[in-house]
């Protein structure tokens, strides 16, 4: 296993607003133009990128914190990573804190780099 991916981004926007685009289906599927759907509860599963992605929510801490066990829908059955996203108001703005653990080492940068492309930079968009 890889060490964790660690990522921050700045939004310019408050964290509910960053809460609720990757909690809400609907906001999810507008900015990453693919299916999503996300039970809002604890224990709840979720999948987006039109199934691509499949995982169970862990930690709901409404605009604070999204702990959720994670995979890619090809990656080998049972194998989960655990995903974090922090949510940390900073004036104006908010700082997601990303740490997801339990990837693959031959996966990770596949990982990393698909967290800057399919969810920073279309959210940037999606939240200005």
């Amino acid at each position: 296993m890889s060490d964790a991916i660690h990522q921050e981004v700045i939004f310019k926007t408050s964290p509910d607003r960053v809460y609720e685009a990757l909690m809400d289906a609907d906001q999810h599927g507008s900015f990453t133009n693919a299916k999503a759907e996300i039970s809002r509860e604890p224990g709840g599963s979720f999948t987006c990128h039109d199934g691509q992605i499949e995982g169970r929510n862990i930690e709901l801490v409404p605009n604070q914190r999204i702990v959720q066990a994670w995979r890619v829908a090809n990656w080998e059955d049972g194998q989960y990573s655990v995903v974090r996203f922090e949510l940390m108001p900073e004036g104006d703005t908010t700082r997601l804190i990303l740490d997801h653990a339990g990837v693959d080492d031959d996966k990770a940068e596949m990982v990393a780099a698909g967290w800057k492309v399919r969810y920073w930079e279309p959210m940037q968009s999606y939240l200005a």
